[in-house]
């Protein structure tokens, strides 16, 4: 399965171009770091493959067709900051089971206490949101992942964990990993391939 931006361009209402006549593409198989200055459009990016965002020009497709604009997307996006994909009305319960549920097995493993479960996101760390966040993101149909700075939250012992458990994940499912860091260690430590995205002339 290919993931690929096709001459993409995008920029928020009147503000400067932050991606022009971007082409990129990955498969599932692959595990690609995207590393990048400030301001030079790597979260914009994220969310474009993810379907969050529609370029001005271009397109965003998944093996020749666009991303499905309803039901449950292959392509799953984790923020840096979880609280902005949860619903602070909605119990942890109801944010894990909107998009499907995962077992036991893999709640324990991301460490998520049972008790949270029935707890609100504000009444949450943000190191335990994105717990619930990184679960929510690997449902059955996912074929590609996303992880937009995901691990910032979390303690040095806590990411090695998760990372850990994320790698086996990936290559047993065939998952595509786009890590989009500051850090080129961790990426050269986690990815197959690493890709430099400069600032938009």
């Amino acid at each position: 399965m290919l993931l690929e931006a096709r001459k993409v361009s995008f920029r928020y209402g009147k503000g400067p171009c932050l991606l022009k006549d971007f082409s990129f593409a990955m498969e599932d198989r692959e595990r690609v770091g995207l590393l990048g200055p400030s301001g030079c459009g790597k979260s914009t990016l994220s969310r474009l493959l993810a379907g969050y965002e529609q370029p001005l020009a271009g397109e965003v497709l998944l093996d020749g067709r666009p991303l499905p604009k309803k039901g449950y997307c292959p392509v799953q996006l984790i923020y840096q900051h979880p609280e902005k994909a949860v619903n602070p009305r909605w119990k942890m319960k109801d944010t894990l089971n909107e998009a499907w549920t995962p077992g036991e097995d893999l709640l324990k493993a991301m460490g998520i206490e049972p008790d949270w479960l029935e707890r609100w996101p504000n009444e949450l760390s943000g190191g335990e949101l994105q717990r619930f966040a990184i679960a929510r993101a690997l449902g059955p149909r996912t074929r590609f992942l996303i992880a937009d700075e995901m691990s910032t939250m979390l303690d040095v012992i806590t990411q090695a964990q998760i990372w850990n458990l994320l790698l086996e994940i990936i290559r047993d499912r065939e998952i595509g990993l786009m890590l989009v860091t500051h850090s080129r260690s961790l990426a050269e430590r986690i990815c197959t391939r690493i890709f430099a995205l400069d600032l938009a002339e």
